[in-house]
């Protein structure tokens, strides 16, 4: 009778410690309902997505081709469709942060253009008007050749096939022939009378050195100017083309992971780890950053260009004392005719008297304006903000992945709450460095470093090629340059219309029969709070029980 009291005492103690232990499971692991999906509802709904394929509360995630596959909120048409949300605003995102750097470039091409365009105008302005009062007739009988000679040079710097030294050989031949036969009325010159003095005038320069000392200057500065203005458009349109970035299916997955899993997997409040978010960017973007060493020999070389507008004699005073120069050699002309003619005389003959009565041309007079040879306040501040751009931009590629994290990423430190692609703990991965090459351990991102971007590519050659030519230009010589490139304007507008840009292409859940390897434990590994299946500790608890009082029998 006593053993039979005393077991009963133990089955008590041991039915109360089984409660306790039960209640206290509880407490540690929570009740068994499952989570609602409250804030999953209204984020999606907040994109524009029905809410009618969003589950109430949790469901098994064992469907889950990208997040994880845990307790989830999201099905299989939501991660769906979440992938296709990843793709199209991380291509708005680059492709917005392309336009600010393009719209930079495009407006300092277009400061410039408009300048040095004014420049040409008021040039031509100022000889019209100097030559009308300083030489009268003698320049409305021959203002087509002056007017041709600005048609040149604008036609040249506007990138037409015009060879520019020719273009000033025949503005000083035609010049020639016609002030001789003014200058000489009394005489009957032929055309076959001209070529001969043509052909002396290379030695006994009838101008003086007024034409190689212009056309010096003259082809270094528009030269310069019109490879500085070419690599503004060139540039605006590398960002352009190369902003139109391809994400690849692994790239898609990794986004979405970054930036929608967490909602999938009821953490919405968390944003992802900093390095996390570099990794996955430098892994989409390896290709764009491949750009960098050309891109900043590029603004390097521009700069040089820059550099070499502003000097003395700057591209301002070269082309304002056009004029003056011109002048200056139409006058030395007429003070040295006698002695010209003299000389033509013997070398070609003398030329048979008119039987016309014309009245000699008076000598005319200067009266173009003095022009410094110092840049102007204006050339000044517009080389001054263009080179300014240029050493902003030099790094512009390899930034990239860290500016597109700026608004992404968690502002905690990487010890704190912040999302690592799994959970909300650190992130422990090392960041990857730039470009393609260095992608090959992403940890994020698995990129084939074989198969480079051909559209990337091309426009490194571009780069190539303008580099080249400004290299060229520096030393006021131009090359033989054929512009690969099937759209570039000489407007140099190079934005994007609209979304003329875009791509449409559709993204489809990636298959998954390929296992998914991480950098942390499987969650599927972890007790998850609030499952019914938490319960298994109080049943263990018991039969552990009721085992001891069997074998203390």
């Amino acid at each position: 009778m006593r053993f039979w009291k005393r077991e009963a005492s133990l089955w008590t103690m041991g039915f109360v410690v089984l409660v306790l232990l039960c209640a206290l499971t509880g407490l540690v692991f929570g009740d068994a309902k499952p989570k609602a999906c409250l804030d999953l509802r209204q984020f999606y709904s907040s994109k524009g997505f029905s809410l009618n394929e969003v589950p109430q509360t949790e469901i098994s995630g064992e469907h889950l081709g990208v997040c994880s596959r845990s307790y989830t909120c999201c099905t299989s048409g939501m991660e769906e469709n979440l992938l296709n949300l990843s793709r199209r605003e991380f291509e708005t995102q680059v492709k917005e942060s392309g336009r600010t750097l393009q719209a930079s470039l495009n407006s300092q091409f277009k400061s410039f253009d408009d300048y040095f365009l004014e420049l040409f105008n008021r040039s031509e302005a100022s000889l019209q008007t100097s030559f009308q009062t300083g030489f009268g007739s003698l320049f409305s009988q021959n203002a087509k050749v002056f007017q041709d000679l600005y048609s040149d040079l604008r036609h040249y710097y506007r990138g037409s096939r015009v060879n520019l030294e020719e273009a000033l050989n025949e503005f000083w031949a035609r010049l020639l022939e016609r002030l001789f036969k003014a200058l000489n009325a009394q005489y009957m010159i032929g055309e076959e009378y001209l070529e001969c003095v043509a052909k002396q005038s290379e030695t006994l320069k009838p101008f003086g050195d007024t034409p190689r000392e212009l056309k010096t200057k003259i082809t270094h500065t528009v030269i310069a100017a019109k490879t500085f203005s070419q690599g503004l458009v060139i540039s605006g349109e590398a960002v352009r083309k190369v902003s139109e970035v391809y994400m690849s299916t692994e790239c898609v997955r990794a986004v979405m992971k970054m930036t929608y899993c967490p909602y999938c997997s009821g953490v919405a409040f968390a944003k992802p780890c900093s390095n996390y978010c570099k990794n996955v960017m430098k892994g989409c973007l390896a290709n764009q950053a491949d750009l960098d060493s050309e891109w900043r020999n590029l603004a390097d070389s521009m700069l040089e260009v820059a550099d070499k507008l502003s000097r003395p004699y700057s591209v301002d005073s070269v082309v304002l004392s056009l004029p003056k120069r011109i002048a200056e050699a139409i006058l030395y002309m007429q003070d040295n005719l006698n002695t010209f003619n003299n000389k033509v005389f013997q070398a070609c003959g003398s030329p048979a008297q008119s039987s016309k009565s014309e009245d000699q041309i008076k000598r005319g007079r200067n009266t173009a304006e003095e022009v410094s040879g110092t840049p102007g306040a204006q050339l000044e501040k517009l080389l001054s903000d263009v080179s300014r751009m240029l050493r902003d931009m030099m790094q512009y590629w390899v930034h990239l992945p860290r500016n597109l994290c700026l608004d992404r990423e968690s502002e905690l430190s990487e010890t704190d709450g912040c999302w690592n692609g799994m959970k909300v703990d650190r992130y422990l991965p090392e960041v990857m460095g730039d470009g393609l090459a260095s992608q090959i351990n992403n940890p994020e991102v698995e990129i084939d470093i074989t198969k480079p971007d051909m559209t990337v590519r091309k426009q490194i050659m571009e780069l190539k090629i303008m580099i080249n030519r400004l290299k060229y230009a520096v030393n006021g010589n131009d090359v033989d340059f054929q512009d690969t490139s099937d759209d570039i304007s000489g407007s140099g507008s190079g934005m994007c219309a609209g979304d003329q840009c875009s791509r449409d292409t559709r993204l489809s859940v990636p298959n998954t029969d390929k296992p998914i390897v991480y950098g942390y434990p499987s969650e599927n590994k972890k007790v998850v709070k609030g499952r019914s299946s938490q319960n298994l500790p109080c049943v263990s608890l018991y039969l552990l029980s009721l085992v001891t009082v069997l074998l203390r029998r």
